[in-house]
């Protein structure tokens, strides 16, 4: 019997899209052996020489002028990519997705990116007769997500699934499953098997975060937090900013035995379980990881737009907490050495609260879409 094809589209505009739709792949084939997977940026797979430009002219804006990238997220809010905009995208970037779908022969296609949606809504509506689910990456929905030919919306929350039905989405069309993270988030680590693997100390360890982009703009907020380094050890992963990590590196402040400085890592899973704050930029796939682990945020210059909402919602169920001044860092920082001080050096649940969340339920319901049966 032919495996079960699932193609997994996104894009690169910031790294959570790709992370959640590689997430997928790899917990969907982890459930059932009876899956093939296949994961593509479709831009860059269709354009490689175009996609960077588009890429790095987006980045740009978001990084030098943020309030003009709000603006523009806001003044579209509530409307769908217009029909001349669907019909742009397919001709000028993605005018061979009929071809690789046609290739590939996919059972089902999960878009985890609202272009890659868009395109594949149009192709429905011309006759592409293959099920189509998007999985929305934030706890908000833009406008640009929604299409009429969604068989299935995975969704993070009630809230995001309350606004899809105010814009005429089915109920039974929405499901309520979380943003996906990799399965290596779904089990716990021995926290000191890790400080003994990674060379830490057990003393209170901050993990600072500049997202996949390592986007570390705010140095002055770095520069404070080596203030604490004789009692907070600091774990500062820069992602895939190299400059930023050169700089971090020549800077006398930030050689301590208890600075750890770093670029990309595929081990995030890993440093969230040995760390018991994660200061960060609050993109939906980095939160949902840190909620999966139970670890209290501290949130610094969201993008106005997605991650401002998602602030909004991990700072409203006291999940984390913005930013306001040095203030914010003294009080989190000062608690961990209390805390840690209480219970005699030994880890400690800092912030307690039921969590619901399932990083399974996500692969489960596209398991349910193509009628697999789950490994047991």
């Amino acid at each position: 019997m032919r495996k079960k094809r699932v193609l997994l589209l996104s894009e690169g505009f910031g790294a959570g899209h790709t992370q959640a739709a590689q997430a997928l792949s790899v917990g969907l084939r982890m459930l059932s052996p009876n899956i093939q997977t296949r994961v593509l940026e479709l831009g860059s797979f269709l354009h490689p020489t175009l996609a960077p430009l588009i890429l790095n002219a987006y980045r740009r804006t978001v990084t030098t002028q943020p309030k003009l990238y709000g603006l523009m997220y806001r003044s579209q809010y509530k409307k769908s990519l217009n029909r001349f905009a669907q019909l742009a995208l397919h001709r000028i970037f993605y005018a061979q997705t009929a071809a690789v779908i046609h290739q590939l022969r996919p059972d089902t296609i999960v878009c985890t990116h609202p272009l890659p949606n868009a395109v594949i809504s149009r192709l429905k509506r011309a006759g592409l007769n293959i099920p189509l689910c998007t999985v929305i990456t934030d706890y908000d929905v833009h406008g640009t997500w929604v299409s009429s030919e969604v068989n299935k919306y995975l969704v993070s929350t009630s809230n995001v699934r309350d606004k899809l039905l105010t814009r005429g989405v089915q109920s039974d069309a929405i499901e309520v499953t979380g943003i996906p993270v990799h399965p290596n988030f779904w089990e716990p680590h021995n926290r000191e098997d890790l400080r003994a693997q990674f060379g830490l100390k057990t003393m209170p360890t901050v993990l600072v975060m500049g997202g996949g982009w390592g986007l570390m703009n705010s140095k002055e907020s770095l520069d404070y937090f080596t203030r604490w380094r004789e009692k907070v050890q600091l774990i500062i992963c820069v992602g895939s900013n190299d400059k930023t990590l050169a700089e971090l590196s020549q800077d006398e402040r930030f050689r301590h035995e208890n600075i750890r400085l770093m670029g990309f890592t595929n081990e995030v899973d890993k440093w969230m379980e040995v760390s018991d704050l994660l200061i960060t930029k609050p993109g939906g796939m980095t939160c949902t990881e840190g909620l999966s682990k139970g670890i209290p945020m501290l949130f610094y210059q969201p993008i106005p737009g997605q991650e401002e909402e998602n602030m909004h919602y991990f700072t409203q169920r006291g999940y984390g907490e913005p930013i306001k001044s040095e203030a914010t860092i003294d009080h989190w920082f000062q608690l961990l050495i209390d805390r840690y001080s209480e219970v005699s050096q030994t880890s400690f649940d800092i912030h307690p609260y039921i969590n619901t969340y399932n990083p399974t339920d996500c692969s489960q319901a596209i398991m349910e879409m193509l009628k697999v049966n789950v490994l047991h």
